[in-house]
């Protein structure tokens, strides 16, 4: 369906957001007169700065507009509740907005309808629908941690036409192009974190953040180590602010304090096979707002993963080469069937320098 102008417009402020507003959905706002002209525009800033609705009244004010009976076009219900910031919903009553229209209601218990409540309680009038699904698209780790209390967990593979990502003594660099690595980084740097795992940390030894594109944050780096094998000279702990969390099977490992004098946060989350419970994991992830967990890590974890059905959506960049024998994708299986195989929906599938990048997204009932 054809989305009125300033919804469109809003939608592409909160692009912008990206890689900038977490733990919050990346939202974008814009002000419109009764005449159709814009007053005011913004999107929601890091956390603790100013959300999408009061970066537009700030912008309107600064260019002298009188924004009374205006009509604010936001991607996201307006917040109703008290924290890192005010509510927005307060604001824009309190500016003399006389309708909102919004995308969608905000998934997160605290608003959840109330802020739609609270703006009809001042008079204002409320529209919703339209941009809805862009919204959603635009913000897939937000209503999933709001949804399901986990992140949204998107794999990224580098490979070979014939789904190789390493040779067999596991040397993969580089199998994909600069233009293809560079873009990798661009999906990097809009996730809350990114998620390796120990046999990566001991084959390549890579920092994993983000260098090859500009970026407003750097992510957190998580890494699943049951036994606290990372070498305390590991690059990934060089990386500056940045927050580092290992998740171990050992709760008593004498590491663990030498590991916790680097700066990373150890968490031990044992499931009954000794190794660490990857769901528990991600339910942790979600109570400390990480919204996309963006994964880079071997076939081995990767195949948990899998068999766990934790993987959301698969970022994949597949080179025109073939490495013949090597290392695959994900092990897991061997599965009963054809009709056992996790099934995907192929979403954008783009040229990126020589490679193609493919995006797919598990189908609802494949995910978990």
């Amino acid at each position: 369906m054809d989305l009125p102008t300033p919804m469109r417009q809003a939608l592409d402020l909160a692009q912008r957001a990206i890689g900038l507003s977490e733990p919050n959905p990346r939202v974008g706002c814009v002000i419109v007169g009764a005449d159709g002209a814009v007053l005011g525009q913004g999107h929601t800033q890091h956390a603790g700065g100013p959300h999408a609705e009061i970066a537009a009244l700030q912008d309107a004010a600064a260019a002298g507009h009188d924004v009374r009976g205006a009509t604010a076009f936001v991607t996201l219900e307006p917040c109703s509740h008290h924290g890192r910031t005010g509510p927005c919903c307060d604001a824009l009553a309190a500016a003399g907005i006389g309708r909102v229209v919004a995308s969608c209601t905000d998934p997160n218990p605290l608003v959840a309808g109330k802020g739609f409540a609270r703006l009809c309680a001042a008079g204002v009038a409320i529209d919703v629908g339209p941009g809805e699904a862009e919204t959603q698209v635009l913000n897939p780790g937000f209503f999933s941690r709001m949804q399901r209390g986990r992140p949204w967990v998107r794999a990224k593979i580098a490979a070979s036409l014939d789904g190789k990502t390493a040779l067999d003594d596991g040397r993969s660099q580089w199998i994909t192009s600069e233009p293809a690595r560079r873009d990798g980084h661009a999906w990097r740097a809009r996730a809350t974190a990114v998620l390796t795992g120990i046999g990566t940390v001991l084959q390549d030894d890579p920092r994993l953040d983000v260098r090859l594109v500009p970026a407003a944050r750097q992510p957190d780096l998580v890494l699943v180590d049951s036994r606290l094998e990372v070498p305390s000279t590991a690059r990934l702990f060089s990386a500056a602010q940045r927050r580092v969390r290992i998740y171990c099977a050992v709760p008593d490992s004498p590491r663990r304090a030498e590991l916790e004098a680097l700066g990373a946060e150890v968490i031990a989350l044992p499931n009954a096979g000794g190794k660490v419970d990857l769901a528990a994991m991600l339910a942790d992830l979600g109570r400390r707002e990480v919204n996309e967990l963006h994964v880079e890590a071997g076939f081995k974890l990767n195949g948990s993963l899998v068999r766990e059905g934790l993987v959301d959506e698969w970022l994949v960049y597949l080179a025109p080469k073939l490495l013949g024998q090597g290392q695959g994708i994900a092990a897991f299986g061997p599965l009963p069937g054809l009709e056992a195989a996790p099934a995907l929906d192929f979403g954008a599938i783009e040229r990126i320098g020589p490679d193609l990048r493919i995006v797919a997204r598990a189908t609802p009932a494949d995910r978990g």
